[in-house]
């Protein structure tokens, strides 16, 4: 006889989950390609299948297998992994549409706090999905709606880094104190997660409930149990006990058998799928540290049941040799069942009470524990024996009586548990004989331990067995002691702190206020400052202060200290760029392309290495074979973009530099660039607007300010253009570059006072610069101190014998004029002209 396709496929599930749990995702694709083919309209196996191709990078597989029921909202875990798939294609109003068809089976929902290590939530809560939306919207051009999205995803869940970080990365001004802080429903969380670990556990920390058959509120917490997990005994358990309502060979699981439960798809089992179906029924809670494996049950409520209060009797003690049949016991009515299943939602699974703190499975059906020993000896189909039996002879061997039941076993199985229960209810001394022990018992709930000495016994079971199988009613209350909740939100409260550092370092990184980037960062606590991740952005607020020395350091203590790490890497290579070290920048190049051939960085360290040698073409290859690989990688296009100026291809230059605003719109190096190549065409009306959309997203570089001024100065707008160069000094006073110009500009406008003063500064921060030694020259002579601009043409002679051309004339012609102040041929500050901006 073939096995139903439910119970089959509640099976296939359950490995499904453990393989992607394990990472196993080829075995995992293989059993969801089975659970599709046995039930290919199931959108529970359609969700599988596309997560294993999700998981596996195959997103067209995803997309496809996904479409069917995402497309249409139908089910929570097709839609999420539909519209991931189509965040990945390019498809983004596919993915929008499927999410926001599917809000009603995910709004609302939370699993903050709800994941650990023996627990998760297989399907996805509002915050994830509102992160993913947010995505979403920014790839589609709907920076508005994206920012929304990510401001919905953290008010949920002020973890949600990732939002974070696309907040800040669109230029939305956020604040970093009201996102990571603690809010009135974390605290409602830390104190419903430590009552429930502090008492009434079941072995994972939740209440033995029974499950109920409506769905649970959408605020309300919910539990998870497992077979393995034994609800009676939370630490020792057999693997292969499939427990007391899951058709065990017990009399309890008998008794639990007469009223089969279902869970929606068929199967007897409650919820035996992992994990459950998106009906929402059931809560999709999957718990997976349970190494006996097993089916999922989910149970529901928040508190424990109470145990039924039992009348006080005196039990004499018996002879273990004597037949001994098993107790008679009440029918379970309906009513008895209403009454055993207080504080539960339902009465379809076990109705006996579920006494807490045993440490051993077995139970008779007075609700005592069975010595695990002795168990594996009797014939299944016999009731379970007695407690005293156990204590008292156990080195004899013990044989109940299996005639009734076997006589029973055609007959009515109703009537038959009807009989049992009966015979459980009866007392007396049937049996029994005082040759054993004279030893009585109690079976109240205030029972006391035995003295076992007379029988050379240690039992070695935890005081709660040994006191009895049903203890009293708890006494711990619902709320726990005020230091676990103090700790928690003690460890909760620091980690948000140091979110809030960490947030706060990223928010004016993203703004490029270098200098309180870097006051925030160091704010860090050492242990996590000093961590790949946050020495990165340290290193790249160095870089964008052209800061290059430090910057390096910092770089090269990431390399050390994560030799494999990819990420930013491109910064590192433009770092050795500017500081021109073709030997260290070769030596990253080789390092990077040995750990990743495919990492879009390791190529932009290769096209650096050989832009730094002249060989530009070469550079060019690379840093198109980095596009090839991430074609939203912004920063190759740029430096693509640059070997192009280098070569004199502008239109080529031009579509590099706007492929790179159409990966990354905030990417003010593309627009930097456009700039630049617009003033070389001759354009500087062009050029001047993309200059100032670059200096929009980045108003602390100086250097834009500066070819702000430059193209004015070419328009003759000399006193706008010193407006521009006066700015720039006053955001970086280092900048030699500057400071040229803003003395160019003085002298222009006849304030050769003030000029004078500029090259003074220039003179001592660059004395080796022959452009500064030569406008210093011109400065003087047009001053009239002819002795003084000699000297410094003969210094500028010195340092660049190139340009002695210009030079000469200068002191040879001795004539009083100002000329057009570019020197030879252009500033050169800094060492490289206006090549060096990358």
């Amino acid at each position: 006889m073939s096995p139903s396709n439910t119970c089959v496929a509640a099976q296939l599930r359950q490995l499904v989950y453990y393989h992607l749990d394990n990472d196993l995702l080829q075995n995992a694709l293989f059993l969801a390609g089975r659970l599709h083919g046995l039930e290919p309209r199931s959108p529970d196996a359609a969700h599988l299948l596309a997560l294993c191709h999700l998981r596996l990078g195959r997103l067209k597989a995803a997309y496809d297998y996904s479409r069917d029921k995402g497309l249409r909202g139908q089910h929570l875990g097709c839609a999420y992994v539909f519209a991931q798939a189509c965040l990945g294609l390019e498809r983004y109003a596919d993915g929008i549409a499927a999410l926001d068809r599917a809000r009603g089976l995910w709004g609302g929902r939370n699993h903050w706090n709800k994941h650990s290590e023996v627990s998760r939530r297989p399907l996805p809560d509002a915050a994830a999905i509102n992160c993913l939306l947010g995505k979403l919207w920014r790839a589609h051009g709907d920076v508005k709606k994206a920012v929304d999205c990510y401001v919905e995803a953290l008010k949920l869940n002020p973890f949600m880094w990732d939002a974070y970080l696309d907040l800040c990365d669109t230029g939305a001004v956020v604040r970093p104190s009201n996102i990571f802080k603690m809010t009135p429903e974390m605290l409602a969380f830390l104190s419903h997660s430590a009552a429930s670990s502090n008492g009434f556990s079941n072995g994972n920390g939740s209440p033995p409930q029974v499950p109920s058959q409506d769905p649970a509120p959408l605020n309300r917490p919910q539990y998870v149990a497992t077979p393995g997990n034994d609800p009676f005994n939370p630490f020792i358990r057999a693997g292969n006990d499939i427990g007391l309502n899951l058709g065990g060979s017990n009399l309890l699981s008998k008794l639990n058998g007469s009223i089969p439960v279902t869970n929606g798809n068929g199967s007897h089992y409650p919820d035996i799928e992992t994990p459950t179906s998106n009906g929402q029924n059931y809560d999709d809670d999957v718990m997976m540290g349970d190494a006996g494996g097993g089916p999922v049950i989910n149970v529901t409520g928040d508190e424990p049941p109470q145990a039924p209060m039992r009348k006080q009797r005196t039990l004499q003690p018996f002879n273990s040799d004597s037949g001994m049949e098993a107790p008679r016991m009440k029918p379970i009515t309906t009513r008895s069942r209403l009454k055993m299943g207080t504080g539960s939602e339902s009465s379809e699974s076990t109705e006996i009470p579920r006494p807490i703190g045993q440490t051993n499975h077995k139970r008779t059906v007075s609700g005592h524990a069975a010595q695990s020993g002795s168990s594996s000896l009797l014939d299944p189909t016999a009731a379970p024996q007695r407690r005293s039996v156990r204590l008292f002879n156990q080195i004899k061997e013990i044989r109940p009586s299996t005639s009734r039941l076997a006589s029973a076993a055609g007959r009515d199985p109703e009537s038959k548990e009807r009989r049992e229960l009966r015979k459980a209810k009866a007392t007396g001394t049937k049996g029994r004989s005082g040759t054993t022990s004279t030893v009585g018992r109690v079976v109240s709930g205030n029972r006391k331990p035995m003295d076992l000495s007379d029988h050379n016994m240690k039992d070695s079971r935890p005081p709660s067995v040994n006191a009895g199988g049903v203890p009293p009613v708890p006494k711990i209350a619902s709320i726990p002691p005020p230091n676990d909740i103090g700790r928690e939100q003690e460890a909760l409260q620091w980690l948000l702190d140091l979110l809030a550092k960490l947030g706060t370092g990223y928010f004016h990184l993203s703004r490029y206020q270098c200098q309180s980037a870097l006051q925030a960062f160091a704010s860090v606590p050492q242990q996590q400052r000093e961590t790949p991740w946050v020495l990165a952005q340290i290193g790249k607020a160095y870089y964008e202060r052209t800061s290059y020395a430090e910057a390096e350091e910092v770089f090269a203590r990431i390399k050390k200290m994560a030799p494999s790490r990819m990420e930013d890497m491109e910064v590192y290579s433009n770092v050795l760029w500017q500081l021109k070290k073709e030997t260290d920048l070769a030596y990253l190049s080789h390092e990077l392309i040995e750990a990743d051939r495919l990492s879009p960085q390791a190529w932009c360290a290769i096209g650096n290495s050989f832009s730094l040698q002249r060989e530009h073409d070469q550079a060019i290859k690379c840093f198109r074979r980095a596009t090839q690989l991430d074609n939203k990688f912004a920063y190759a296009y740029t430096l693509q973009g640059h070997e192009h100026v280098a070569n004199e291809e502008f239109e080529k230059a031009l579509w590099a530099y706007r492929s790179a605003v159409g990966a990354e719109g905030r990417h003010y190096n593309g627009w930097y660039g456009l700039g630049q190549v617009y003033e070389k065409m001759g354009r500087f009306e062009v050029a001047e607007k993309h200059y100032r959309a670059a200096a929009q997203i980045n108003p602390t570089n100086a250097l834009l300010a500066v070819r702000i001024g430059a193209v004015l100065d070419r328009m003759k707008k000399t006193q706008a253009a010193l407006v521009q160069y006066t700015h720039a000094t006053d955001l970086d006073p280092r900048s030699n570059l500057a400071r040229f110009r803003k003395a160019q500009a003085l002298m222009k406008l006849r304030r050769p006072k003030d000029a004078f003063k500029e090259l003074q500064i220039l003179k001592d921060a660059a004395p080796d610069d022959a452009n500064v030694h030569f406008l210093l020259g011109r400065l003087l002579k047009s001053m009239g101190e002819k002795g003084m601009a000699i000297r410094h043409f003969t210094v500028a002679l010195n340092l660049d014998p190139k340009a002695a051309q210009y030079i000469k004339e200068e002191m040879e012609s001795l004539e009083d004029e100002e000329g057009d102040g570019d020197g030879m041929g252009g500033a050169r500050g800094e060492g490289g002209g206006e090549a060096d901006e990358r």
